[in-house]
């Protein structure tokens, strides 16, 4: 039987080119046919945040759909192909790996015997043309998407598409570490911009680490838009790193 490691993509392995490109590229074409000044760019995260509120997990990232339907309700025909948007900004002055040597890191994982998977809330058709340009879709085995699935984090479903996954790797508390948790997986939250001080102590330690409660209890109250008062069980994860290349130190 395979033993996967799961990663998140954006965030935790690279950059993708929505908002610094796509989206305001799609608020140029809108505003070049409207004329005006009215920033269509908010009106699609609220359509989005409304629809993660709602339970709707795959449809808030279906963005072609979002967009679709805002220039139709402001009586605009005219169709956005958001698909060919992110292509023309896959490019290295647009996307971007997170840190050097992720690729090694990647190929090591598979020389020690796991298979790598990606959970991804972002649709195959803007995630694998970003994978492509990077050159990470070889170093996975399987690309698990909400339109591929059916489901989209943080649905626990999700998690259940592979089974015997070893660890998951993500940098969201909500939507990676949270949903990982409550499905016995092993977890991995990747920080680049945690306090240096945490570094003296080991990946499975840093967790139960003086402040680090605070810290995650900030992440999540920003991830969930409201004030979290106490942090669940479920949002600590097994391992807090810096780097990816720890994951060679944890994953032996």
């Amino acid at each position: 039987m395979n033993k996967w490691i799961t990663f998140d993509l954006d965030g935790t392995i690279m950059q993708n080119p929505f908002v610094s490109h796509v989206f305001p590229e799609i608020q140029r074409i809108i505003h070049e046919k409207k004329r005006d000044s009215v920033d269509c760019v908010e009106a699609f995260i609220l359509e989005h945040q409304t629809l993660l509120s709602q339970g709707k997990f795959v449809e808030a990232y279906d963005w072609e759909q979002i967009v679709n339907s805002y220039t139709n309700s402001i009586n605009l025909n005219l169709p956005i192909n958001v698909e060919e948007i992110v292509k023309k900004y896959c490019m290295p002055t647009s996307i971007y790996l997170l840190e050097e040597g992720i690729i090694e890191v990647l190929q090591e994982l598979k020389r020690r015997g796991y298979s790598l998977a990606v959970i991804t809330n972002g649709y195959l058709k803007y995630q694998l043309p970003v994978l492509d340009a990077l050159g990470l879709t070889a170093c996975f085995d399987k690309i698990i998407t909400p339109d591929t699935a059916g489901y989209a984090k943080p649905d626990t479903r999700v998690f259940k598409e592979l089974q015997a996954v070893v660890a998951h790797i993500g940098d969201r508390i909500d939507h990676d570490i949270i949903p990982a948790n409550q499905t016995g997986v092993r977890t991995v939250w990747i920080n680049r911009s945690l306090p240096n001080h945490f570094k003296q102590v080991k990946s499975n330690a840093r967790a139960g680490s003086e402040g680090m409660e605070d810290i995650l209890l900030a992440k999540l109250a920003k991830e969930s838009n409201n004030n979290v008062i106490s942090l669940p069980s479920e949002a600590i994860p097994t391992h807090v790193i810096f780097s990816i290349t720890e994951l060679l130190d944890i994953l032996t």
